[in-house]
């Protein structure tokens, strides 16, 4: 059930974005960077208009429909601002030991890096970092906690 919630957010939320874009001058409303107050080509442009994480499954390095949405947003803007480098943080839950939960996460920021390294951004650009169970977003002993700290997060210029 927590799943189907946070895909439908994630739905409506970017429906909301992309009603808010205005079209420029022959570029396409959809396109990344272009709502919100954040400076195009920032770190918060990509954050707020983007969508700087995905998340995953447990045990699972496999990406969601979900998640390649999210990643496709992120290659498309990468390639308007192609000096920007950014790092592909792998994160996991509290669950598991330490090797396993470094091991996981350093997977789920390789796959996110290929994904993207697929979509035709240079890996040149793709840094990737594990930090495993160190660094959770959700503190509780519960699923709605872990399912937080499943991500991969792309840092720009991190």
């Amino acid at each position: 059930m927590r799943t189907s919630f946070v895909r439908l957010f994630g739905v409506v939320l970017l429906t909301v974005a992309v009603a808010a874009c205005a079209t420029r001058q022959g570029i396409d409303a959809n396109a990344p960077g272009l709502s919100g107050t954040a400076a195009p080509g920032s770190a918060e442009d990509f954050s707020v208009n983007v969508g700087d994480r995905v998340f995953f499954s447990v045990d699972s390095v496999q990406l969601s429909s979900t998640a390649q949405a999210t990643l496709q947003r992120q290659a498309a803007w990468l390639k308007l601002y192609p000096t920007v480098a950014v790092t592909v943080q792998g994160h996991a839950d509290e669950r598991g030991t330490r090797e396993y939960n470094l091991a996981l996460s350093a997977q789920r920021a390789e796959v996110v890096r290929s994904y993207l390294a697929g979509l035709g951004v240079d890996p040149a650009r793709l840094r990737t970092i594990a930090y495993g169970k160190e660094r959770p977003v959700a503190t509780c002993d519960a699923e709605s906690c872990w399912s937080q700290n499943r991500r991969a997060v792309t840092a720009v210029g991190g």
